[in-house]
């Protein structure tokens, strides 16, 4: 007997947290990640109850991926694209998922390579081996918010880092 499926959008998010509480993994997760980032962006709610179902949308979104490059990207990525619309929208502060300072060494932590190998390898993508291609692709993936978010962080070695990445990416696969 198939489970009746539920309409989570209607639920509040201290119901939406318990029906997490109970999942481990499967798909599910994904359904709480996308209800749960769906209600970070009704500005009707208050700062707090927005910044509650932006929490519960990045737990989902880890527990849902699995360790493999793809699925680890992917989980990076959306979190990546969550934090710097939540920073841009709501404002940053202290807390580290919504602080420009941590998104940029998040960020530069998950990438694979530097910057000047991923921009030289680009320029023959096309001849390189199909797992080379998928790097790129997850480099520039892991930083599609990087122009935003350097928007919000002061001059330095950090912000640099991220300049280089914004002008590779627009090479990248």
């Amino acid at each position: 007997m198939q489970q009746p499926i539920l309409n989570l959008s209607s639920w509040s998010v201290e119901d939406v947290e318990a029906h997490m509480a109970g999942l481990s993994r499967g798909q599910e997760l994904e359904r709480v990640r996308v209800v749960a980032q769906t209600r970070v962006y009704r500005s009707t709610e208050p700062r707090e109850v927005r910044l509650r179902w932006a929490r519960l949308a990045l737990a989902a979104n880890e527990r849902f991926h699995d360790n493999t490059p793809w699925a680890q990207a992917r989980m990076c990525h959306q979190e990546f694209s969550l934090r710097s619309w939540v920073i841009e929208h709501l404002g940053p502060d202290a807390d580290p998922d919504w602080n420009p300072q941590a998104l940029a060494t998040d960020t530069l932590a998950a990438l694979p390579l530097d910057p000047h190998l991923a921009g030289s390898l680009a320029r023959g993508w096309r001849e390189l081996p199909i797992e080379q291609i998928g790097t790129l692709r997850r480099c520039k993936n892991l930083t599609a918010h990087v122009d935003r978010l350097m928007l919000h962080l002061p001059p330095g070695l950090i912000r640099d880092q991220l300049e280089a990445w914004a002008s590779v990416r627009e090479n990248l696969p």
